[in-house]
């Protein structure tokens, strides 16, 4: 699959293409015809008396100060040399390509006035596997990723640091081993390179993808766990969901219920007088069902922001307007909405992790589902981790957006924090995952304990590939591998397709 990047067309899924699966990438013809188009009246304006922001003046606080003519190609380069103070731990490989990706489309729209040599030269860095080393912190999401992605161009001029064929080298000898030159940037094409939301935007599409499959996934669990607990799956009925029919949570119910078809064990306590199931288990399609539906905004603001001009300033056929597109406010919201959402995700699994531990909970299994209770623990610590991973969540989702700090000497006084949102999300994520990872294995031990009876079919094609990387229990062990190979398996969608 190839990638045509035309300004208009990118999806997220394009983003895993590239960013993951090395997908080439290209420019249309169209593309290259309204980038042209647009650096002419830059070219013909940086030669002229009118000061242009970042063209022919300074930049943030110094954007009064006029540059002399002869200096405007040095302004570039120092832009992007000054703002790559960025610090911490590198991005990974995969964010630093999907920044790379986006980049280029912004730039193919035809509203930054760059040379198309400068957008070409991304691509040829995604194509010949240059990926430029980033460090995760620095940003503020004000006018844009402005640290990320002066890391990012220094490679393009053969300055800062490139991973090539598992090595970090030099960015121009990085360059040199791709069989790629450095280019100078001309007048606007620094400044273009680094204003703009593309560090949170790819951190967000890879993390979105990632957080629509713990959805997926979470469903299949709690399919698990309700049936391990003799629950009735008679509140996921269609007609309760159609009365309050929010899409997602729709979605849900009708998945639990075909999950949950032809289970022996319904049938084996069909006429039990319990009325209803706790919470966790009898809301679960408004729960879960709530994550798809902030899933689903979020794909929205991310899908248009893909195909944004975040430049400033913008080319507009003769003129060239300064406005503030880059500002990261509609990614950190959803970013922080994401945060969130998955952290009640992980809340309600954990929830249901210690109602099938927890004999003062659960009447039918032994307590913390072990063999010999009192000489053996059990996964009474499965559950103990699972609820520091949920502690750890809440913390991680008070929102970075409303956290604006003023930088630039007060000319850039109200900032989106996106990118910190970003990163946050990141861990979020991760910590999910294990939180499902660990309701899966609970969930599968007190099957195990159910035998002979079984779920449903489709249950057990989920049990038997829990089984497949994480052995019956026989006796205490540790569970820490246990709990990474289901995580792995969450990961690699081994839970989701069902």
């Amino acid at each position: 699959m190839s990638v045509e990047l035309d300004g208009e067309h990118l999806s997220i899924a394009h983003v895993r293409e590239v960013s993951e699966r090395g997908a080439p990438v290209t420019l249309s013809t169209a593309a290259i015809t309204k980038m042209l188009a647009s650096r002419e009246p830059v070219e013909r304006l940086a030669a002229g008396d009118e000061p242009i922001y970042g063209v022919n003046s300074g930049v943030g606080l110094l954007a009064d100060i006029r540059i002399p003519r002869d200096q405007l190609d040095q302004l570039q380069v120092n832009v992007v040399r000054s703002h790559a103070a960025g610090v911490g731990a590198p991005l990974a490989a995969s964010v630093v390509r999907a920044m790379m990706l986006i980049r280029a489309n912004v730039l193919a729209k035809g509203f930054s006035g760059i040379r198309p040599v400068v957008a070409e030269r991304l691509c040829d860095l995604l194509n010949r596997g240059v990926t430029p080393v980033i460090p995760e912190q620095g940003s503020v999401g004000a006018s844009g990723d402005l640290a990320p992605l002066a890391h990012m161009a220094l490679v393009l001029i053969g300055e800062g640091e490139a991973d090539y064929g598992g090595a970090v080298l030099p960015g121009g000898e990085a360059l040199a081993r791709a069989g790629l030159a450095p280019i100078e940037f001309h007048p606007k094409e620094g400044l273009s390179l680094i204003n703009g939301t593309q560090a949170m935007l790819a951190v967000g599409c890879l993390e979105l993808e990632a957080s629509q499959a713990l959805a997926q996934t979470a469903d299949v669990v709690c399919a698990l766990t309700l049936d391990a607990l003799r629950g009735t799956p008679r509140a996921f009925d269609s007609r309760i969901h159609q009365a309050r029919p929010h899409p997602g949570q729709r979605e849900s119910a009708a998945r639990l219920e075909r999950l949950l078809e032809g289970s022996e064990i319904r049938q084996s306590h069909i006429a039990c007088r319990r009325v209803q199931d706790a919470y966790s288990l009898r809301c679960v399609p408004q729960v879960h069902g709530a994550v798809r539906d902030a899933l689903a905004e979020a794909r929205r603001v991310f899908s248009i922001e893909l195909n944004s001009a975040t430049d400033n300033p913008l080319v507009f056929g003769e003129e060239i307007i300064s406005g503030g597109n880059f500002h990261g406010e509609p990614l950190a919201f959803q970013l922080d909405f994401l945060a969130v959402a998955l952290s009640a995700l992980a809340s309600i699994s954990e929830r249901r992790i210690d109602r099938l531990v927890n004999p003062a909970l659960n009447e039918d299994l032994p307590p913390f589902l072990a063999s010999h209770a009192g000489l053996e623990s059990g996964l009474m610590m499965a559950q103990v981790s699972a609820a520091s991973l949920v502690a750890e969540n809440r913390v991680l989702a008070h929102p970075a957006s409303t956290g604006s700090i003023t930088t630039s000497g007060n000319k850039e006084d109200f900032v989106s924090m996106g990118m910190t949102a970003a990163l946050k999300l990141q861990r979020v994520v991760r910590n999910t995952r294990a939180v499902l990872a660990i309701e899966a294995l609970t969930a599968a031990r007190a099957l195990d304990l159910l035998a002979p009876l079984r779920t449903s079919p489709v249950l057990e094609q989920a049990r038997t590939r829990i089984r497949g990387v994480s052995p019956p229990l026989v006796g205490d062990r540790a569970l820490h591998r246990d709990i990474a190979a289901i995580d792995s398996l969450i990961r690699e969608g081994g839970l989701e397709r069902l």
